[in-house]
């Protein structure tokens, strides 16, 4: 049976630029449809497993994307789906209508507003948030988006997860309903509210986006018919000057389920995976980069700092951390991330520990390094 981890790298995809969702507003696109998409191959060594020791790390198929970008007058359609060599899923796929210059409303899976308007990361491992189902997170609803004089309003309902509460093969992380170590979930994320609102300052060389995000929602338990709750809230910036840029980011969740076996923990699954996280927390994100031109492109060098700190009743619940030092080369339609993972307690990157803020097995930051090359079109 194939390790979570080569999953893991077979399924994620960079944060890349050149793969972001569509810009919000698309008034000065033709009319018509766009179609692109990329192909990525990955590289992973991990320092905390003899067989990739051995072997020298695994080299792998990671993905391959379809992405369309059409519209016609004030109506449009934008989508994106991913083939692995495992499975395949959507990440996107709404359509949207341009009420006027200012206002735009997008009905199917979009993008949940939450946290910073961007990604708190920028590497290809993506940050802390993510792992908990708050960064880069796609649902099914409503989404109405507001853009003027620096203000960026987003207003937002959402039924449900892209996917049913028992799928593992997804984009982002939701609510589980399944087995996780012998502890039942029955688990499904159901009537989120979102609001975000965020402004931003631009001056002579770069521009300061700050503000903040809301988000509430109900915990249906599918073997009882009762409803828990769940919230978080987060305050963030994200600030460029001259080449360098900051992010950072300061968040409190809660998930509340119902009936739960265990209220100190919670089951989530993402990229055919699934395992547990701490049912309350906060999280920290630090980042820093510095992006340096080139004659063929350019190259950026950045630090992304994540940590999660349980804040549950049980007291042997332990932070999780996770750090990743790297750089991202464009050159062309080619776009390489090479990081060095260090983590601590968290899922994903370390031997031993795969879960988010419960209790720790040893005492180690594990250690590995990760190669993604992709061409995109």
């Amino acid at each position: 049976m194939m390790k979570k981890s080569t999953r893991f790298m077979l399924s994620m995809v960079a944060t890349a630029i050149a793969l972001s969702q569509t810009n919000a507003f698309a008034a000065e696109q033709e009319d018509g449809i766009n179609i692109g998409g990329a192909v990525r191959v990955n590289y992973g060594y991990r320092d905390y497993d003899e067989k990739s020791k051995d072997k020298g790390g695994d080299f792998n198929f990671d993905m391959a994307a379809i992405k369309f970008d059409g519209k016609k007058g004030d109506f449009g359609l934008a989508a994106e789906y991913r083939f692995t060599s495992g499975t395949n899923y959507i990440k996107y796929g709404y359509g949207y209508y341009n009420i006027d210059p200012d206002w735009q409303l997008q009905f199917g899976i979009n993008k949940v507003p939450f946290g910073n308007r961007e990604f708190i990361s920028n590497s290809w491992w993506f940050g802390l948030p993510y792992y908990l189902g708050f960064e880069d997170d796609h649902d099914i609803g409503l989404k109405a988006t507001y853009e003027k004089n620096g203000w960026h309003t987003d207003l937002a309902f959402y039924k449900n997860a892209e996917y049913g509460p028992t799928e593992n093969k997804r984009y982002s992380t939701d609510l589980y309903t399944g087995t996780i170590n012998g502890t039942e979930y029955n688990n499904e994320e159901t009537n989120q509210l979102n609001v975000r609102q965020t402004y931003t300052a631009e001056y002579e060389g770069g521009a300061t986006t700050f503000g903040g995000s809301v988000q509430v929602g109900q915990i249906y338990n599918s073997k009882t018919g009762n409803n828990g709750d769940r919230y978080a809230v987060a305050l963030h910036l994200d600030s460029s000057y001259n080449g360098w840029n900051l992010q950072m980011q300061a968040m409190q969740y809660e998930y509340n389920a119902a009936d739960a076996i265990d209220d100190n923990k919670i089951g989530v699954s993402v990229v055919s995976w699934q395992y547990e996280i701490a049912s309350k927390g906060q999280a920290y994100n630090i980042n820093i980069a510095k992006t340096v031109n080139t004659d063929w492109g350019s190259i950026k060098f950045y630090n992304d700092f994540g940590l999660m700190t349980p804040d549950v009743d049980d007291d042997s619940y332990d932070n999780s951390m996770q750090n990743v030092t790297g750089m991202a080369i464009s050159a062309g339609p080619t776009y390489t991330m090479i990081d060095f993972v260090m983590g601590k307690n968290m899922t994903f990157s370390t031997a031993n520990n795969d879960h988010v803020g419960l209790p720790e097995v040893g005492n180690d930051w594990d250690k590995r390094i990760n190669i993604n090359f992709g061409y995109y079109f």
